[in-house]
């Protein structure tokens, strides 16, 4: 299955990083998505050894961004894209995600937000199986403040985007890779493989 588009136009990536498919739940304080990209070999965050489970803080920033653009369209408005700068209190069930029949629900629930930084707390379960929790912070970079600024860099199209999202998904890596090496990633006792 692929992202559909409601999903799709509210995430800041696009193709195979669109990770989310469906909406299940939403309302004004959290969001709560289903997807089954966690089994595609071609996830763009699988290694040769399967996806980590690591990378469900990136669904959980996503389930972050689709709730974002949904209030916003709540409010007659549209919701500017953010820089992930940090992870908090991230805990792991497992190392690997990829053989887990079925979809994961991904939930976001909003904690505070501001005019420059918005805070999400994210569960990504399966089958009720707790897998990963923590807590995201989005800032929203001083160029996208600037709306002289944000109209040039609006003009500049596609190529412009695409190289975007290649700076925002490795800053992604990078605030992942800080986290782990800070000691902010906790891995449960049932640590290894997940198992459908």
């Amino acid at each position: 299955m692929v992202a559909n588009e409601r999903v799709a136009a509210l995430i800041p990536h696009a193709g195979s990083m669109c990770l989310l498919e469906r909406i299940v739940h939403w309302d004004d304080s959290s969001v709560t998505l289903a997807t089954t990209t966690h089994r595609n070999p071609d996830n763009p965050l699988a290694t040769a050894s399967g996806l980590r489970a690591i990378h469900l803080c990136e669904y959980g920033a996503q389930a972050m961004a689709v709730h974002g653009g949904l209030a916003a369209e709540a409010r007659g408005e549209r919701a500017l894209p953010g820089l992930l700068v940090s992870l908090r209190d991230v805990a792991l069930s497992c190392d690997f995600v990829q053989d887990l029949e079925g979809e994961l629900m991904v939930a976001a629930r909003r904690l505070n937000e501001s005019d420059t930084a918005w805070q999400y707390a994210f569960r990504v379960l399966h089958a009720g199986v707790l897998l990963a929790q923590g807590r995201v912070t989005v800032s929203v970079p001083p160029r996208l403040l600037n709306p002289v600024l944000a109209h040039e860099q609006g003009q500049q199209g596609t190529g412009h985007e695409r190289r975007q999202d290649r700076h925002d998904h490795q800053h992604r890596e990078e605030v992942v890779a800080d986290a782990a090496a800070r000691g902010a990633l906790a891995t449960g006792s049932a640590a290894g493989r997940c198992r459908g």
